[in-house]
C-alpha cells in the first residue's frame, strides 16, 4: 500500500486491505482495522495487514 491509500471510514492513510469475498475492497487505518478487525475477519477473503509499519523506527541518516 502507499501513503495515497486512504481509510475508507476517516479518510486517514490506510495499512489494512481487505479483499472481500463477495468482492470489492475495503481500506482501513490502524485505528478502524483494530475496531473492526473481528467482522472483517468474518467477512474477508484475503488481508494485507501492513500495521507493523507503525512501529518501526526510521533510519537516521549516518553521521559521514
Amino acid at each position: 500500500m502507499t501513503a495515497e491509500d486512504r481509510c475508507d471510514r476517516c479518510g486517514a492513510q490506510a495499512y489494512l486491505r481487505v479483499e472481500l469475498q463477495s468482492g470489492g475492497e475495503l481500506l482501513f487505518c490502524a485505528h478502524h482495522a483494530r475496531e473492526h478487525g473481528d467482522k472483517l475477519k468474518e467477512i474477508a477473503a484475503t488481508v494485507v495487514d501492513e500495521t507493523h509499519k507503525l512501529s518501526a523506527t526510521p533510519s537516521r541518516p549516518s553521521d559521514d
